[in-house]
């Protein structure tokens, strides 16, 4: 008599923020791990970059906080989950390539220090891990303090200045590592120091310094961290 074969339970669905300064490789890590145990992936940081280069490009006056506020709500950002191709649209135009300039880059930390950008922001990023059925690895820089509080897994990402530098130029194509790392910090400070989800590590997050570890060896650390809560859940 033919026997079927019945799969086991499905993983517990997990949601896993992952939260650090710049080049120490959350997006790398987080994207790896997401497509690795079939969960879905957001990068919180493109959307902020989403709605910044939104903001440049209608003209808005970005020395003026009062004025990002008003618009906050205007651009309708829609975020796609696939760890191993997501997306990123502003009022249904593919952003992913312009969201990544220079101007960009040194214009995000201004709009999303507005609170009126933040609460936008904070609201889609929610939903879209509520809705995420097989659970999700969220990375950003205030997932486990602010936006998903209560989070099935914290990780706070670490490195020294001098290897997220080497890190983000590297990608950067031949950018000056000193002038990068200046950069860095220059963001970090900004980014720590705002009244509004300030950068910090949440009190319960696993802390993961990235500095002397390949990036693979990075992914299996917290793969291993994931599969652990899971099978606790």
């Amino acid at each position: 008599m033919e026997t079927v074969e019945t799969a086991g339970p499905a993983p517990a669905a997990v949601i896993v923020a992952i939260d650090g300064p710049s080049g120490t490789g959350k997006s790398s890590t987080s994207k790896a791990v997401a497509a690795q145990l079939g969960l879905s992936y957001l990068d919180t940081g493109a959307q902020y970059r989403a709605i910044t280069w939104w903001m440049v490009s209608n003209g808005i006056e970005l020395a003026d906080p009062s004025a990002i506020a008003a618009v906050a709500g205007k651009p309708e950002i829609i975020s796609g989950t696939d760890p191993l191709a997501p997306t990123i649209t502003v009022d249904g135009t593919d952003v992913a390539a312009p969201i990544r300039t220079t101007e960009v880059t040194s214009k995000v930390s201004a709009v999303s220090a507005v609170p009126e950008v933040r609460a936008r922001i904070t609201e889609l990023q929610r939903s879209i891990a509520a809705s995420a059925e097989k659970g999700i690895v969220v990375e950003g820089r205030d997932i486990g303090t602010t936006v998903l509080p209560d989070a099935d897994l914290k990780i706070f990402l670490t490195a020294s200045p001098e290897a997220r530098a080497a890190r983000r130029s590297g990608e950067l194509k031949g950018a000056d590592v000193a002038a990068t790392r200046e950069a860095l910090i220059k963001r970090d400070t900004a980014d720590s120091s705002r009244k509004t989800s300030p950068l910090a590590k949440a009190e319960d997050a696993v802390e993961v310094d990235t500095t002397e570890l390949t990036l693979q060896q990075v992914i299996e650390c917290v793969v291993t961290l994931v599969e652990e809560k899971r099978a606790a859940k």
